[in-house]
């Protein structure tokens, strides 16, 4: 087929106008007669880079789609309806996207809408209004209430209910702030960075990327000024995740493994040092298959044997969930489809029952990486319903999720007739 005529077929041109660059991406390198290999070696990108390219509709990282895009020769007209953007020059493509006004009420709103997608406009922006300026505290600030909203913003999380946990964080991080200012103690800046670093984790999942970075950067000020060692894991572990969402997987490895070696070099006292450092070397180990680099299988085998140790139930890093071997397993099933090896990580999955997890949000985060499993495998009826069971432990995993949501929109686009298409269709419509 002629370059025209791909360009012109209604597969192509019904996946423009769903703005799945992903698809035309994978479409175009196929029209080449690539592998992704291939096409990874004619650009400097790793595979999984490219395979993570074309299993998102939409990327944070323009940069690389451009690239990419030159290589296949995708012309500039499809790749600005793609992302969104009128039609420019291959050379204004990120100058274009930055040049509206910051200060525009209306842009804002659009920005923050895109990011949140299910979670109700008037909550973002609070949210980011809230770090500018802290809401007035309405009462007082006392250490056991901040305990008790914590508690609170943790079960929400548990249970994926991210909307009402965005809601409450600026309740919450005020507070927090002011209960640390009166106290000026370490527990009090172990409190507050524990509100920032469950904010950071918040917004991170449901996409608002500057507002994660915010938060990730203030749990971190605050648990070095704490000087408590958990929480300074905590707070790195969290920002190790937020910079992997950046596009930085280098930098994110190193914050987590310098986090990691730092608890370690302590001895391990206490169960909760022994569970951190386990947590670190599986973050570290995602962080690391990010990157394409396939030192992650080791790291992800020394968190097995780091939790193998651990009494039963020992809670993780901000003690929202227990890290075990089925936490340590599901990490491993990220880290083989991250490196871009679906295979492996279904037969790792496969070993994974929804009731070795505590909470909602686990149960619904073994689905989610399954389905991504699928995906990769090229199997849609297998990722629908994975990815369908995930909503029914917690919808919010799926919809609010940019790349889950990116994912069950995929699904519908291209093969809106497996089992499974329609009631995906309806929760994606569902806020």
């Amino acid at each position: 087929m002629s370059s025209e005529h791909f360009w012109q077929s209604p597969v192509v041109q019904a996946l423009v106008d769903a703005r799945d660059l992903g698809g035309v991406i994978r479409m175009a390198r196929e029209h080449q007669g690539w592998r992704q290999a291939d096409l990874g070696q004619a650009v400097g990108y790793s595979r999984s880079t490219i395979s993570r390219l074309e299993t998102s509709a939409a990327t944070r990282d323009l940069v690389k789609a451009r690239v990419v895009a030159n290589r296949l020769e995708i012309p500039a007209e499809v790749f600005a309806q793609l992302v969104g953007i009128g039609q420019c020059p291959a050379v204004t493509v990120v100058a274009s996207v930055a040049a509206a006004p910051e200060d525009d009420p209306m842009h804002r709103r659009s920005l923050l809408a895109a990011a949140g997608l299910a979670v109700p406009m008037s909550a973002l922006l609070q949210v980011d209004d809230a770090l500018a300026v802290l809401p007035e505290v309405q009462g007082a600030a006392t250490p056991q209430r901040i305990a008790s909203l914590l508690t609170r913003a943790r079960r929400r999380w548990d249970t994926g209910d991210l909307s009402a946990l965005v809601r409450s964080l600026p309740e919450l991080l005020a507070a927090a702030h002011q209960a640390a200012e009166q106290s000026d103690d370490r527990a009090g800046y172990v409190l507050v960075a524990s509100a920032y670093d469950l904010a950071a984790e918040a917004l991170n999942k449901i996409g608002m990327g500057p507002q994660s970075r915010i938060t990730a950067d203030r749990a971190t000020l605050f648990a070095a000024r704490s000087e408590d060692v958990l929480a300074q894991a905590a707070a790195a572990r969290t920002l190790g995740v937020v910079l992997r969402h950046e596009d930085r997987p280098r930098i994110a490895e190193q914050v987590t493994l310098q986090a990691a070696e730092r608890i370690h070099a302590a001895g391990l006292p206490t169960p909760e040092h022994a569970a951190a450092y386990a947590q670190m070397l599986c973050t570290s180990a995602y962080n690391t298959a990010q990157a394409g680099d396939n030192r992650a299988l080791d790291m992800i085998q020394d968190a097995r044997a780091a939790a193998r140790s651990l009494p039963q139930g020992t809670p993780a890093l901000g003690r929202r969930t227990r890290i075990d071997s089925p936490q340590v397993a599901l990490y491993e099933v990220s880290v083989h489809w991250a490196l871009g090896d679906p295979e492996k990580a279904l037969a790792v999955g496969h070993e994974l029952k929804p009731a070795m997890f505590a909470t909602p949000e686990r149960r619904a985060r073994l689905h989610t990486d399954m389905a991504r499993a699928w995906w990769l495998r090229g199997r849609p009826e297998q990722t629908a319903q994975r990815l369908l069971a995930a909503s029914r432990e917690a919808a919010g995993e799926v919809r609010d999720r940019p790349a889950i949501r990116a994912m069950a929109q995929q699904v519908v686009a291209r093969h809106g007739r497996v089992a499974g298409a329609r009631e995906l269709t309806a929760l994606l419509r569902r806020r």
